[in-house]
């Protein structure tokens, strides 16, 4: 018998019209699909006359019902996998799903769409050569300034995800951290009515959302600088050393030679010496 796929499939975030043809018609064509919340979803399977039969699939209940998702992908039905908006598994249920059936050897199979990280980030303005998605902060001040301070110094951008009744306080603590010249791009209802994409620096992103409680609304995507990368002296050192004793020895020798001199590990002392010499 042929074991079923399961589709992992992105929905809209606000805009209906950014669902993709190729989805619509998955979801027409599955044996059932798995909604974080179905009076959520029946909203849209109905403007695109989907009649596949639903079942809840969300944090609460994903413990109890992999098992038996799992049992009918492996007899041969299909199952499509959606999140109330985006991208499923970003900040959503469906981690143990995916997992099991990677285990169960089925096929898992992507239908990309909307994901408001990716979206937010094309539009920041920061450095998308190198990013990291946080997602969101804990809801407590204490946890979540912990939370930002484990990126304090992180070089890359940074994405994290926000909701209304915590923005304000959550910008605060980002300040306080971060500091107030780090660069950060609020995205704000992406895809909606009132989209907002704002950029500026953390201490007057404070304050624009502090003068007006219509940008404290809606769902955020915070787009932020990474810190500048320090550079450590002895490292510096060994650049300058390892680049003269290179003009004049080999790789091997000059490594050694420069290991001693400045006190660095062997192997880091080769290996930046290679870098340096393009091999």
């Amino acid at each position: 018998m042929n074991q079923g796929t399961l589709y992992v499939i992105a929905t809209p975030i606000g805009n209906r019209a950014d669902m993709g043809e190729r989805a619509i018609s998955v979801l027409k064509q599955v044996d059932l699909i798995a909604a974080e919340d179905t009076r959520h979803s029946k909203n849209l399977m109905q403007h695109y006359n989907i009649a596949t039969p639903m079942q809840a699939y969300h944090e609460h209940n994903e413990e109890q019902a992999t098992p038996k998702l799992i049992q009918r992908l492996l007899a041969g039905e299909n199952i499509a996998l959606i999140s109330d908006a985006g991208t499923p598994l970003l900040s959503d249920p469906g981690y143990r799903l995916v997992k099991a059936a990677h285990e169960a050897a089925l096929k898992v199979s992507p239908i990309p769409g909307a994901c408001a990280a990716i979206a937010a980030l094309s539009v920041s303005g920061l450095a998308t050569d190198r990013f990291m998605f946080a997602g969101f902060p804990p809801h407590k001040q204490g946890a979540r300034q912990n939370f930002y301070r484990e990126f304090e110094n992180q070089s890359v951008t940074l994405v994290f995800y926000e909701s209304s009744h915590r923005i304000v306080a959550s910008v605060n603590d980002m300040l306080q951290i971060f500091g107030e010249n780090r660069r950060v791009v609020l995205a704000r209802e992406i895809t909606k009515l009132f989209e907002t994409v704002h950029s500026t620096e953390l201490g007057d992103l404070l304050e624009w959302l502090q003068a007006d409680s219509n940008q404290q609304k809606g769902e955020f995507v915070l787009v932020v600088e990474g810190a500048e990368q320090q550079i450590n002296p002895q490292s510096a050192e060994l650049g300058m050393v390892l680049k003269v004793l290179l003009e004049e020895l080999p790789v091997k020798q000059a490594s050694q030679m420069a290991a001693k001199i400045t006190g660095q590990k062997k192997n880091q002392v080769y290996k930046l010496a290679l870098e340096l010499t393009g091999k």
